[in-house]
């Protein structure tokens, strides 16, 4: 069930820089790293806070994606995901994201999503429900997309207000916006709006197959532009040559084993932590591939490529990145790109974005 507008991009490997879990340096050296592997891309998430206090993290995406691009030179980075609705406002997200687009020219994408409390109600801001969530995010995706296409912007909605705004800075062709989903509503405004949908890995397979790729499919039936979409999974994948260390190294991620309802309310990362400790370990490992051999890694994957995933992010839970990077460039990422012929391009760039005309300059 491939729908027809994702068939045409071909299979790509990325990282996901564990930004909850390393400082900023050490993330900015895995992130080189991965693109000396080979890999097409390097995403980060964008949080306040992070799921786990102890020996926890959380910086700033938008500098860090900025540092990452100087010390690189042709890898894709973006955010997966970033909240353009809460703690920032559309237009300070359509500066930014416009800046580093002029700085990596067809390098840089916006993911975006509805966001966490967690990371949202610490500095005083009432949490939304979902209905009101999914508008912000639909109304903040379009305000961006107007203020990289149009100058002098003056918008009165439902959430967001602008009065004659120009980004000065941007490049020629917008930065494309991904927007990341969990449940049909969002899946179905990235197939409509969107240069690309993100999702995770490691749910129950009918979430996939009967829930968010024929909302996807239905998004994409009704687009105004036949261009591509990107179709990006986040693919919790622990491999090490010990399988026994593999399945320790979740340990670290025992909150994403966390249902919904379990997580609901939580705003302090303490007690998040608190909650995943007390999972017994088959519980948290259950959310990831953990393997000793690249074979299974492959037929794990398998799946979601038949879907039509074709952008594979892949985020390790362990402590040594470094070491993950090398083993999954030298075992996985050959066994990947031969059982899904993914061409790899020095000139990879990503889904292709309306080129923007300007009235001013």
């Amino acid at each position: 069930m491939v729908p027809p507008s994702v068939e045409p991009l071909p299979l790509r490997l990325g990282y996901k820089a564990s930004a909850e879990q390393f400082t900023p340096s050490d993330l900015i050296e895995f992130g080189v790293l991965a693109e000396q592997a080979g890999l097409d891309s390097v995403f980060i998430s964008d949080h306040l806070q992070p799921w786990r206090h102890t020996g926890g993290h959380a910086p700033a995406a938008i500098p860090w994606l900025g540092a990452l691009g100087a010390r690189t030179g042709r890898i894709v980075l973006g955010t997966s995901v970033l909240t353009p609705t809460m703690r920032y406002h559309p237009a300070v997200i359509a500066q930014a994201f416009g800046t580093l687009g002029a700085l990596y020219p067809g390098r840089v994408v916006l993911g975006v999503g509805t966001g966490e409390s967690l990371n949202e109600v610490a500095l005083g801001i009432a949490w939304p429900d979902q209905k009101e969530r999914f508008a912000r995010l639909k109304e903040a995706v379009l305000l961006i997309e107007r203020l990289w296409s149009e100058d002098r912007v003056t918008h009165d909605g439902a959430y967001y207000r602008t009065e004659n705004v120009t980004i000065y800075d941007r490049p020629d062709r917008p930065v494309p916006i991904y927007i990341g989903g969990a449940g049909p509503a969002a899946t179905r405004l990235a197939g409509r709006i969107g240069q690309g949908f993100i999702t995770t890995s490691g749910k129950p397979d009918e979430l996939y197959r009967d829930i968010l790729m024929p909302a996807f499919a239905e998004g994409l039936g009704k687009r105004e532009t036949h261009s591509p979409v990107d179709t990006m999974l986040e693919v919790k994948l622990s491999f090490d040559t010990d399988r026994e260390r593999a399945r320790s190294d979740t340990r670290f991620w025992g909150a994403l084993a966390l249902t919904p309802e379990e997580k609901t309310g939580i705003e302090d990362p303490a007690e998040m932590e608190r909650r995943a400790d007390a999972l017994p370990i088959d519980r948290v490992a259950r959310r990831w591939i953990v393997t000793d051999d690249p074979a299974e890694v492959v037929d794990a994957v398998r799946p979601y490529v038949d879907l039509g995933f074709r952008h594979l992010v892949f985020h390790a839970p362990g402590d040594d990145q470094r070491r993950f990077l090398e083993l999954f460039g030298a075992h996985v990422a050959p066994r990947l790109r031969t059982a899904f012929r993914v061409e790899f391009s020095p000139s990879t760039t990503t889904s292709p974005a309306p080129t923007r005309t300007r009235s001013m300059r």
